[in-house]
């Protein structure tokens, strides 16, 4: 599985690590991604989605239905 949010997308970001005389290593900064069961009312079931915290945060307010919409996803494959 790849590390990727599945209702927004994120996914990890090319950044350097810097030192302390400044010499520069590429690297990558992930995304804080949560294996979450959610509840899913018109399906009547939990459904179990790997999503970063901001996903989580914006879902109590949005909604499963709304996000996974705006996603594109089908909830009846998870």
């Amino acid at each position: 599985m790849s590390r990727r949010c599945e209702l927004t997308g994120k996914k990890a970001n090319n950044a350097y690590s810097v030192s302390h005389s400044h010499r520069r290593n590429k690297r990558l900064q992930y995304a804080n991604l949560q294996v979450k069961r959610v509840w899913w009312p018109s399906g009547n079931r939990w459904v179990k989605l790997k999503l970063s915290t901001k996903a989580i945060k914006s879902l109590e307010t949005k909604g499963i239905e709304a996000m996974a919409k705006e996603a594109g996803i089908n909830l009846n494959h998870y």
